[in-house]
């Protein structure tokens, strides 16, 4: 039963038919054939795979959650480069732990200041709802930073590792409004920029702002 599912769930092509956010969620899936699925998936960016406890989510992206993720990116990757910040991207690569029973691939993420196995900022674009919950994969795999691009305008989570008794709903994540680990970062002109109906112009005007703020 397991095997046809896992069958059906490489059908890569079915997935890609459609631009609507499609997902897909099955239980009672081991490690063993979440690697074995990850493994026959390849490098194929079509579709992405979380794991927790057993459980299996399998998404493929829609048009509009690609152009979010990459406007993400490309702003941020501006704002690197004019504050001059250390910064290594690690896109939507495959992050996991067995003993920790969990695995994901964010639409964008950051190591700073130098390159880790795991990356210091996880990016999630949320058209959705409903699946794995996001933070409690990332936290079981020690993600010090999250944020959710949803409804237009960012959610900010960072994981406090020395008081998590009062963030227990969110897995030892507070909310904030300001990134702690780029605390400069003016998160309200980068939801702007983000929503912005023309890229080039939106990424010409942050970079202008930025060079104000730090020239």
């Amino acid at each position: 039963m397991l095997a046809n599912t896992l069958e059906a769930l490489i059908d890569i092509q079915a997935l890609q038919n459609q631009d609507a956010e499609d997902r897909y969620i099955t239980d009672g899936v081991n490690w063993q054939h979440y690697e074995t699925l990850l493994a026959r998936r390849g490098d194929n960016p079509g579709w992405r795979v979380i794991y927790l406890d057993g459980v299996l989510e399998i998404v493929s992206p829609s048009r509009r959650h690609e152009s979010g993720k990459t406007r993400i990116g490309t702003l941020l990757e501006i704002y690197f480069l004019e504050t001059d910040t250390e910064y290594f991207p690690l896109g939507s690569a495959t992050f996991r732990l067995q003993e920790q029973r969990g695995g994901a691939e964010p639409d964008e993420s950051y190591c700073l200041g130098a390159e880790k196995e795991f990356p210091d900022l996880a990016i999630e674009v949320v058209l959705t709802s409903g699946g794995i919950n996001r933070l409690e994969v990332y936290q079981r795999l020690g993600i010090q930073e999250v944020w959710f691009w949803q409804d237009d305008r960012f959610f900010l989570y960072h994981l406090r590792q020395a008081s998590p008794v009062p963030f227990a709903q969110t897995y030892g994540y507070e909310a904030l409004s300001r990134s702690a680990l780029l605390p400069e970062l003016d998160i309200e002109l980068l939801a702007a920029c983000v929503r912005h109906t023309n890229p080039l112009t939106a990424a010409k005007e942050f970079r202008q702002r930025l060079r104000e703020q730090f020239g």
